[in-house]
């Protein structure tokens, strides 16, 4: 078994590494003058079960296309077997035509990352999971559930708990967080006028006086999360915090968050992490290395992954 780290998130790699036990393999993954990306793995691998970890974050063009050139040269070094970590897979909310003459991207990717010669792929809280249908290999999504919920146990009383959906959409997701410590269940119902920009309408459910856990997979701009904690304060909810798997937290979205009524924003580190994610008062990080470390020693012993979750 090899760990091979791209340069997407090298200080998750090397913790999943050191979960492992084993050290990363020697490469050298680089840039030409004109921004090519340049891959030369430095030990032999013929023969070998590889794992490449590399989530498809911002540059997200770059990012998937470092992960595309790896696989080839991993398959041209004779690598057994090629399993694709990728923690936080890009393009995945382009999982439909939502208008006329618009692509399914996540299709796309899913297509390329095949065609390259990867045999598995290995990926966390899909923003649909129908998108492991996209894929012709095998692929796993792993939850940020348990995870969450371990944190959740150590930081609140779970006595006075809400989880809330931000949409209709996240119900799932939601619910199944709330199942895990036995609470309450609310949904946002929101209208989005346009993409990156959303309205909300109704809370629907109790929330007065109950400490309110908001629960997604991708916080971007934020813009939906700090409107969903307002609309809860304003139906006396006692707090407002939210867990999202992938903090993307593009553009002004952690002054957004900060200027919030959110107590609290959790991610985990599935997305390296901005100075200014680094240094702010009201987001907080929390690892996904053991798990990520534990399914890959599973896949590569050819054990169950989802007894994982059981």
């Amino acid at each position: 078994m090899k760990v091979l780290a791209g340069n997407s998130n090298r200080p998750l790699a090397e913790a999943i590494a050191a979960c492992l036990n084993i050290p990363l393999t020697k490469a050298s993954v680089r840039r030409f003058s004109d921004m090519e990306v340049f891959v030369e793995i430095q030990e032999n691998v013929r023969g070998e079960d590889v794992f490449i970890i590399q989530p498809t974050s911002y540059p997200a063009n770059d990012n998937l296309m470092e992960l595309l050139v790896c696989i080839d040269a991993l398959r041209r070094a004779s690598a057994r077997r090629i399993t694709c970590v990728v923690p936080y897979f890009g393009y995945a909310r382009q999982d439909r035509k939502p208008g006329p003459r618009t692509p399914i991207s996540a299709k796309l990717v899913a297509n390329l990352i095949t065609t390259a010669g990867a045999d598995r792929v290995l990926t966390m809280d899909l923003h649909a999971g129908q998108i492991q249908g996209f894929f012709d290999i095998p692929t796993d999504n792993l939850f940020a559930g348990p995870v969450f919920g371990q944190d959740i146990n150590d930081h609140f009383n779970t006595a006075d708990l809400t989880f809330v959906s931000p949409d209709v959409g996240g119900v799932v997701r939601a619910r199944s967080q709330a199942k895990r410590v036995d609470a309450d269940l609310a949904i946002i119902d929101k209208r989005r006028e346009r993409a990156g920009v959303s309205e909300v309408m109704n809370v629907i459910g109790d929330v007065n006086g109950r400490d309110c856990i908001i629960v997604d997979d991708i916080v971007d701009s934020a813009g939906t999360l700090c409107n969903a904690a307002d609309a809860l304060m304003e139906q006396g909810a006692k707090s407002v915090s939210a867990y999202v798997t992938h903090g993307v937290l593009s553009g002004g979205a952690v002054a957004r968050v900060a200027a919030s009524s959110l107590d609290k924003l959790v991610t985990t580190d599935s997305i390296l992490a901005t100075e200014a994610v680094r240094v702010s008062h009201n987001i907080r990080r929390i690892t996904i290395a053991p798990l990520l470390a534990d399914a890959m020693m599973r896949i590569s012993e050819e054990r169950s992954v989802s007894s994982l979750f059981d």
